[in-house]
């Protein structure tokens, strides 16, 4: 019951934070530090860290959810897909930089060319974390 709870809180928090695109504003924190899977604590592992201010500062939200499809796949999903796949980081963060389509859907998935690579490395590291497989 505790990780459902667990569950249901880290996707009201991702989901009421996300679709604005820009920066995040002072005084906005985050106390989520369990992963939806599985319960594990992330809070110490740097790239979780690191990604969890990403998603909110940048337009992720607006198309992603944690555990659920929005317009483009959960992040579960993502993780699950490329788990053990060990070119998975440069190649997923060469296609959040490039945008595309036709891997999860007929919707393209927007360029962010503006986004650097080191930044996309850092946020498929944070979606790769949330593997439920």
């Amino acid at each position: 019951m505790k990780k459902y709870l667990v569950l249901v809180a880290l996707t009201g928090v991702l989901a009421a934070c996300g679709g604005g695109g820009g920066e995040k504003k002072e005084g906005d924190s985050t106390t989520t530090t369990t992963a939806s899977t599985g319960g594990a604590d992330l809070s110490s592992n740097p790239d979780y860290v690191k990604g969890v201010d990403m998603i909110q500062r940048y337009d992720c939200l607006t198309c992603h959810e944690v555990a659920t499809k929005k317009i483009g796949p959960a992040y579960q999903e993502v993780a699950n897909k490329y788990a053990g796949v060990d070119t998975a980081v440069d190649y997923l963060a060469k296609k959040v930089i490039a945008g595309g389509s036709g891997v999860w859907g007929a919707i393209p998935m927007g360029a962010h060319p503006n986004l650097s690579l080191d930044s996309a490395k850092a946020l498929v590291k944070y979606v790769l974390l949330l593997k439920t497989k």
